[in-house]
């Protein structure tokens, strides 16, 4: 039997399963009628909802092209010195990071603005990708890693030529975009194809569907004070972040001087996903806090301009559990052999 590495409809079968079906429980509870209120919003259940919510028109995602974006993301070949790739910093058995506080890339060298990994896991649902936002989507994002110098330190040619010179390659590009011409652009497209898909339901989804069981007491507690406190008004919709705010707002961060990253010119920083949170410490750009705990208290701090009690802050961490979702299956993928004509790998 044809293994299947993996497919659009595994995932889709993984969403519609695990976060609702359709809901069996009345929606009793006018805590999801709060959430709803407040923004925050469900990974949808049904097929055509979600494909409408993750593809790209520019660059849709199908069958083939999520299977041979997979290969890309987890091919090391695509970095300069051949050891590192997508999976490194974004690595998807550990919650879609590297679980340092600053990447670390080529020459073993850290983020020169000590800037952290945000996971990768439900990143289609961010408005902007990088801590400043100058990417519109993940295809485009992806085209940046591998070009800069402290991470994958690749040129778009050499990247195209590696990829070119192996055979298998050649043809799955043209299996899916109809010629055997590789390009830096699509070698993106394909990746961030790829991404699109990573997407983790999570019991949080099925209480706003309707499953008033959920959650349990004490996450629904935790729940109130998130909203209550205004938590929401940043950490909103899909995502549960994802879009650009302005930080500090209220009080200056406490660990501002570790690493020397400002926002983008107006000050504004992405809002990172609270999906799997618990999973992706340490937590802020830089980095610099290790205690979910502690995250949530300077959060109060900074953003809110108040002083978080530890049973808050206690409860809020509870609520944030509920969002540890499902992750998809994924296959560590076989990868093409390299040729006479496959560039070297370049350790300086």
């Amino acid at each position: 039997m044809k293994q299947i590495i993996f497919s659009i409809t595994a995932l889709i079968a993984l969403g519609t399963t695990t976060v609702m079906a359709k809901a069996t429980v009345a929606k009793t509870d006018p805590l999801i009628d709060a959430a709803k209120k407040a923004g925050l919003a469900p990974i949808p259940a049904d097929k055509a909802t979600l494909m409408k919510l993750i593809d790209n028109p520019k660059n849709p995602v199908t069958d083939a092209k999520v299977a041979l974006g997979k290969k890309l993301y987890f091919d090391p070949r695509l970095s300069k010195s051949g050891l590192i790739s997508c999976n490194t910093c974004h690595n998807l058995a550990t919650g879609g990071v590297d679980g340092v506080p600053a990447a670390i890339g080529h020459h073993w060298t850290a983020n020169p603005h000590h800037l952290n990994s945000p996971t990768v896991y439900n990143a289609v649902f961010m408005s902007k990708q990088f801590w400043d936002g100058r990417s519109p989507d993940l295809e485009d994002q992806a085209q940046g890693p591998m070009q800069a110098a402290p991470e994958m330190a690749i040129t778009k040619e050499m990247a195209v030529e590696r990829i070119s010179s192996m055979p298998a390659y050649v043809k799955e590009f043209k299996s899916v975009y109809g010629d055997d011409k590789v390009t830096f652009k699509k070698i993106a497209d394909t990746i961030g194809a790829f991404e699109r898909t990573l997407v983790t339901p999570a019991p949080f989804d099925k209480f706003l569907q309707g499953d008033a069981t959920a959650l349990t007491d004490a996450q629904k507690e935790g729940l109130k004070v998130f909203i209550d406190k205004g938590c929401a008004s940043c950490h909103t919709g899909v995502g549960i972040g994802g879009g650009m705010q302005p930080f500090p707002v209220a009080k200056p961060y406490k660990y501002a001087n570790i690493g020397d990253f400002k926002g983008d010119k107006n000050g504004m920083v992405k809002a990172p996903t609270l999906r799997n949170i618990t999973e992706t410490a340490p937590y802020f750009h830089n980095g610099a806090v290790w205690s979910l705990a502690e995250a949530i208290k300077i959060m109060g701090e900074t953003q809110l301009g108040t002083e978080l009690t530890d049973k808050e802050v206690a409860s809020i961490k509870t609520f944030l559990t509920s969002l540890t979702g499902e992750k998809p299956k994924i296959v560590y993928p076989q990868l093409p052999a390299v040729t006479d004509k496959t560039p070297k790998p370049v350790a300086k």
